[in-house]
């Protein structure tokens, strides 16, 4: 069965009518920082899933991971797990399907995470792109993904070295059962040894861990209060730097947070809120930015934790990006708030079509037939690797390297 954290209340209506973009949230606040630059404060963090498997490459769990609903088969129309079409150009090898053709008579082909040269790719636009760190999603490993997941750790570390990017690993607590015992053990025995590679991801001299999940309402994290405090503290003691994957509504403990949780939140060095399946227009962007990021950010302030909000380029199947303007106006406005960082949700995630990895950039690069939406879905025309290039501006701004501004400046296409 697919494990996955993606299951989201619904987003919040805004409470109300949100200015237009020159009349919204005009006073700039001024940077400030828990914590002085280093591998996540000031940095552009991307969420990397590397779970994507195949039918004959080699990994151990021997299907078709996360491509299809039932592995054992390829996918096609009537069994996918994806709602967006990678552009598959830069890989040396792919592995045929059961959708048919691509627009352009092509086959339609999928790669493999558990190549090396996959993962080499990724790092490479990770560095030509401007996106810093890469944390690498690690659910319970404890089952049958767990040898997969394991080497991919260690091909990320390879990648990561390579293209002089860095890398953490960020525990999701969904649906673990014996998280409490089993993440402790993990890190001991497996996970830790990563720290000494000088890819290894370092903020304030400790090794970053993220531990996405706790204090959400959802049944398949209901982990006690008591619970998370214990674990969160025995990272902090084993000399880390512990991020926490939390709630949207975090600090009010409401809506998709439990109540009586903010001890726990506060417990941790970094918080990131969750953002996906939030907000799908501009509206919804700033309705953030007037009432959660700058309270979000101010709370942060009087405690002393970084704050690394969530971007996302918007699911692309349900038409929410237009043509990057979704992403720039996040963006711009937690630039302006003063964020510590960015996380950007996803770097491949082809699941949910919250992705930025090169996509199919027209009908010509999609399954004929299969209703699945390309990046010039809304009649603007989009180059493969837009949304990396996006990044890479947004990160330019975020970093002081390029001014503030709520206009675009990232061309579709080149």
């Amino acid at each position: 069965m697919t494990l996955s954290r993606r299951t989201f209340l619904a987003a919040t209506a805004a409470a109300a009518t949100v200015g237009t973009a020159g009349t919204v949230g005009t006073n700039l606040q001024s940077a400030f920082a828990a914590s002085p630059p280093g591998d996540v404060v000031g940095k552009v963090t991307v969420g990397y899933q590397g779970w994507f498997a195949c039918a004959g490459d080699g990994a151990p769990i021997n299907g078709w991971w996360h491509w299809s609903n039932n592995w054992g088969q390829p996918p096609s129309p009537t069994n996918t797990a994806i709602v967006s079409w990678p552009d598959v150009r830069d890989y040396n090898s792919t592995y045929q399907t059961a959708y048919s053709n691509l627009g352009n008579g092509q086959p339609a082909k999928l790669f493999s995470s558990y190549d090396q040269q996959t993962v080499d790719t990724h790092f490479q636009w990770m560095q030509q792109n401007g996106c810093d760190t890469a944390a690498l999603q690690r659910f319970n490993p404890t089952g049958g993904e767990g040898p997969t997941r394991d080497a991919m750790a260690a091909k990320v570390r390879q990648s990561a070295e390579q293209y002089g990017r860095k890398f953490y690993i960020m525990y999701d607590a969904t649906g673990w059962t014996n998280m409490q015992s089993e993440m402790k053990s993990d890190w001991t025995s497996k996970m830790s040894a990563y720290t000494s590679s000088s890819a290894y991801a370092r903020q304030n001299g400790k090794p970053v861990v993220c531990i996405w999940g706790f204090g959400f309402n959802e049944a398949n994290k209901d982990f006690p209060a008591s619970v998370c405090l214990d674990v969160i503290n025995w990272f902090k003691d084993q000399g880390c730097y512990v991020i926490g994957g939390v709630p949207t509504h975090w600090l009010p403990g409401n809506e998709d947070s439990r109540p009586g949780y903010l001890d726990v939140y506060h417990a941790f060095n970094m918080l990131s809120p969750w953002m996906v399946g939030r907000i799908s227009d501009i509206a919804g962007a700033d309705h953030y930015y007037n009432n959660v990021n700058q309270q979000d950010q101010a709370d942060c302030n009087a405690h002393g934790i970084d704050y690394q909000p969530c971007v996302i380029p918007g699911d692309l199947q349900s038409g929410h990006r237009a043509h990057g303007e979704l992403m720039w106006r996040q963006f711009y406005n937690l630039t302006r708030v003063g964020v510590q960082g960015f996380y950007i949700s996803m770097f491949d995630e082809f699941n949910e079509g919250n992705q930025i990895a090169k996509t199919a950039e027209s009908s010509a690069w999609i399954p004929s037939s299969s209703g699945i939406r390309a990046l010039d879905e809304d009649g603007t025309a989009c180059s493969s690797d837009y949304y990396l290039r996006l990044t890479n501006d947004g990160g330019r701004m975020l970093k002081g390297e390029a001014p503030v501004t709520e206009t675009r400046p990232t061309q579709p296409v080149v």
